[in-house]
């Protein structure tokens, strides 16, 4: 007598990577066309521009230099912190706008920077601009 053998049942398996992938799919989908239906509503305008620059040297401005030892300069005058104070409260005095522009060395300390600036500030200055230099590429 011959005994049948059972069929083989095969369990049931989910595959994780394409559900991963169709997710992926879906959630992309959803986010481009959710971004094409936002409308965006803004203003048309026109912004001005100029056909040259301005030099730099046409704005009155007040100088300082920083030396890397933390000296400060105004021109080509040593100056101490207080004698810089009363230098900007003169200038700043004749023109309330007057920018004070200060140009450090790479190699001046963040502090000496900041005492330069605070004091600008305490004399009475509304503009403090900060000149910098770009880095020189060789051969050039």
């Amino acid at each position: 007598m011959r005994l049948r053998t059972p069929p083989l049942t095969r369990r049931a398996r989910i595959e994780i990577i394409p559900l991963i992938d169709v997710m992926f799919f879906l959630l992309a989908s959803f986010m481009m066309v959710s971004l094409s239906l936002q409308r965006l509503r803004t203003m048309r305008m026109d912004l001005p521009a100029v056909s040259r620059a301005m030099g730099a040297g046409k704005v009155p401005r007040m100088e300082v230099r920083i030396d890397r030892a933390g000296d400060v300069f105004v021109g080509e005058a040593r100056v101490t912190l207080p004698d810089f104070m009363v230098l900007v409260r003169e200038k700043v005095g004749r023109d309330t706008n007057l920018p004070v522009v200060i140009r450090a060395d790479a190699l001046a300390t963040h502090g000496d920077v900041l005492r330069v600036m605070d004091s600008a500030r305490h004399a009475g200055a509304i503009a403090v601009w900060f000149q910098l230099d770009s880095p020189r590429v060789p051969g050039n």
